[in-house]
């Protein structure tokens, strides 16, 4: 995901709550306060702590230190006290942390400075949202921990149920970015249904992302396309949305996000197992749920899975 992507996802997470799209009875609460009193928490396992490489130089002792942009709740943001981290990454990250017996220090970034920042050894490992690419995995190694997809939200009382497959947008009015993957998507699907013989969807694109709330809850367009964690986020927290349907974000191909490692540090393979250990026993799966975004879940935890090529 660029950052430019980011920072659309962002700032839409805040404008629906600023624009006071909130208050439904089913919305669901967040804790986002900095003391996490629900966070879910591991134990220590011997063997996997004992896995770490000796000849790693971690930035302190006996700590673990997790470079993590606060740009995009769920995934990272700030609590009320506008400084401590958290989300689903800090959520997943403090796990691993727990599994290796070491304490977790979060160092706050901005998303762009993480490759440097890593590589010059500032912090340990990114847990930031990164995607797993083939050219990404040419300097650095990956634990995959969440499913990157985005997704297809209507308002609540929409008649659509489903949007999966490039016949369910057809004669649809969507909104998405410019230059994105969600818009290559959309265009190849456009492209599909045309060759089929069903209407293009009306693609609208709007430089200002306060409108989209405000487009979507008028009923002027049929349904948005966006970043799904973000989206799920807030159809959660304020009911107004529905989700209908998840595409991968690296569609047709598998796309995954995973804990990032410089290339042969070492850790790459103990943070994985770290990650299976907490999918084994459940924690992971409610860490996951705390946010939201159970539907982003993977299966099991990979070494350096294939990546996605450049499109």
């Amino acid at each position: 995901m660029t950052v430019s992507r980011k920072a659309a996802a962002a700032a839409i997470a805040v404008l629906f709550v600023a624009l006071g799209f909130g208050g439904a009875a089913s919305a669901q609460t967040f804790d986002l306060s900095p003391e996490q009193p629900d966070r879910v928490r591991a134990q220590k396992d011997d063997a996997i702590a004992a896995s770490l490489p000796k000849d790693f130089k971690f930035v302190e002792d006996g700590a673990l230190t997790i470079a993590v942009a606060p740009s995009t709740p769920p995934i990272a943001t700030y609590a009320t006290d506008a400084r401590t981290v958290v989300g689903a990454d800090p959520d997943l990250i403090q796990l691993v942390a727990d599994v290796l017996g070491r304490r977790l220090v979060l160092v706050p970034i901005a998303w762009e400075d993480w490759p440097l920042g890593l590589v010059s050894g500032k912090f340990d490992a990114v847990v930031s949202n990164v995607g797993v690419t083939e050219e990404r995995k040419q300097r650095f190694d990956f634990s995959t921990y969440r499913k990157g997809l985005h997704g297809f939200y209507v308002k609540s009382d929409s008649p659509i149920q489903a949007i999966r497959e490039p016949k369910d947008i057809a004669g649809l009015k969507i909104i998405t970015s410019p230059g994105t993957n969600q818009e290559r998507i959309l265009l190849e699907w456009n492209r599909q249904n045309l060759a089929a013989g069903l209407a293009a969807a009306d693609l609208l694109y709007y430089e200002d992302v306060a409108a989209w709330p405000l487009v979507i809850q008028s009923g002027r367009v049929d349904a948005e396309f966006s970043v799904n964690s973000a989206l799920a986020y807030q159809a959660a927290r304020n009911g107004h949305l529905k989700p209908v349907g998840t595409v991968s974000s690296g569609w047709p191909l598998a796309a995954e996000v995973g804990i990032t490692t410089r290339r042969g540090s070492g850790l790459a393979a103990p943070f994985t197992a770290a990650i299976n250990a907490v999918i084994a026993d459940g924690k992971y799966a409610q860490a996951l749920s705390r946010w939201s975004l159970g539907e982003e879940a993977v299966d099991v935890a990979q070494t350096n899975p294939p990546g996605l090529p450049k499109f």
